[in-house]
């Protein structure tokens, strides 16, 4: 669009999305990193990544990047792209504060032709409706006229070292066509797996909903026939395998849904359907049967104790993963805390061991001491995340023999293991 651009990108955020992203960029274009969390720029100064998505080698050759908590300096940008978190509150309505935020700390800076990007996950309409609204206002500029926005849904997959942010296609859109073409082009100039311009921002947002919810949606299902087929002492992992030998079977497995997207984002879309008078219901059906899993586990783990004579007033429980997936450090929305604090209400004592999160956080978060490795014996053990490390684990060294062995991810020795999800 503008000839005499020459492209000085902000990226706000640098969590899982924004710094893999703001490297990306940096291959090609000066990149500035932007977060309010002054511990996390201090790290990134160093060249470590907590989230261990980007290694220090990576960090260290990223020349073009540079990292500031200082918000004046988002004065030397043109391009904005946007990626805090949007979670949800207690009553699991949209929580819009961080990216309002992040709207109103660009609009400081906003000047002619400037565009602002976002990234991050929200109902259609989102960015028109509620962020556009705080640039004009803090801004005194015009939408459309002096800035122009753009929406390009993230597609991060924490942990993945395969399908890295380069390498998966990338949605894009625009305010405007002439903008739309060159949010699209400035995608398409560091994704090498190209990208898929949108017709709208609205259908942009829309399609990012829907990944999520649609994920969400197809793990219930299987959640709930899991429910089904304890009650009627089948295999769940057995079944699925039966059945997934029909080529046009959808492979999903059962397990505890966390994590900052497919936990969250379908209620941003229920909250946008109820918002024009239409109440969802496969999408919150959904929610409720994978958000029961965890006190299902639970209970199930105490069942199995009480049944090979254990007392859950004196027993003790380890759980192997408090990260919301596997070979990750991410515990955003981990649902790996429902079974330990409902455990911990039978009146077990519960450890939690994860070398892949950190302690600190744990702590901070959810006011849980992970312990350094399994203390002593166990009465009982739940696998919860299935790391690569937990499978070659001496499950001997810290259980009796008359231990349960409960294998929620269906990765253990189906001898070794007394229940599966």
């Amino acid at each position: 669009m503008f000839p005499d651009l020459q492209e000085k990108i902000a990226v706000i955020g640098l969590g899982y999305v924004g710094l893999p992203l703001a490297v990306a960029f940096s291959d090609k274009y000066d990149v500035l990193g932007y977060d309010i969390n002054s511990q996390r720029i201090s790290d990134l100064l160093g060249f470590e990544d907590t989230t261990r998505e980007i290694s220090s080698g990576e960090l260290e050759a990223a020349v073009h990047l540079r990292f500031s908590n200082t918000e004046s300096d988002l004065e030397s940008a043109n391009i904005y792209i946007v990626t805090v978190p949007t979670p949800v509150d207690q009553r699991k309505k949209p929580n819009l504060l961080p990216l309002l935020n992040a709207s109103r700390t660009i609009g400081k800076y906003l000047r002619k032709n400037d565009i602002v990007i976002y990234e991050s996950t929200v109902y259609p309409g989102c960015t028109e409706e509620d962020c556009v609204p705080v640039l004009e206002e803090v801004s005194g500029l015009k939408y459309n006229v002096d800035f122009f926005c753009g929406y390009s849904p993230e597609r991060i997959n924490p942990g993945d070292k395969v399908r890295t942010f380069t390498k998966i296609k990338k949605v894009t859109s625009g305010s405007t066509p002439e903008i739309a073409n060159f949010v699209d082009r400035l995608y398409a100039s560091v994704i090498t797996a190209g990208t898929h311009l949108a017709p709208s921002i609205k259908v942009a947002e829309a399609s990012k909903a829907i990944e999520n919810a649609q994920r969400d949606v197809n793990i219930s299902f299987i959640n709930e026939l899991a429910l089904i087929f304890d009650r009627m002492n089948i295999d769940t992992t057995e079944v699925l395998e039966a059945a997934g030998t029909k080529w046009n079977f959808l492979q999903y497995k059962p397990g505890l849904v966390g994590g900052h997207c497919i936990g969250v984002d379908p209620y941003y879309l229920a909250y946008k359907a109820e918002s024009l008078g239409y109440y969802p219901q496969v999408i919150l059906s959904g929610r409720d049967v994978n958000d029961t899993m965890g006190v299902f586990v639970a209970n199930k783990l105490a069942k199995l104790l009480a049944k090979k004579g254990h007392r859950l007033d004196k027993g003790r429980v380890l759980i192997l993963g408090i990260t919301f997936k596997e070979n990750c450090a991410d515990m955003r929305n981990t649902r790996v805390v429902d079974v330990y604090r409902e455990l911990r209400d039978f009146g077990l004592q519960v450890d939690i061991y994860d070398p892949w999160a950190s302690p600190e956080l744990a702590l901070a978060e959810y006011g849980i001491t992970l312990v350094p490795e399994p203390k002593g014996q166990y009465e009982g053990v739940v696998l919860t995340v299935a790391h690569d490390l937990f499978r070659e684990l001496d499950f001997k060294s810290f259980t009796f023999p008359e231990s349960v062995i409960y294998d929620l991810k269906s990765v253990l020795p189906r001898e070794m293991v007394d229940a599966r999800l």
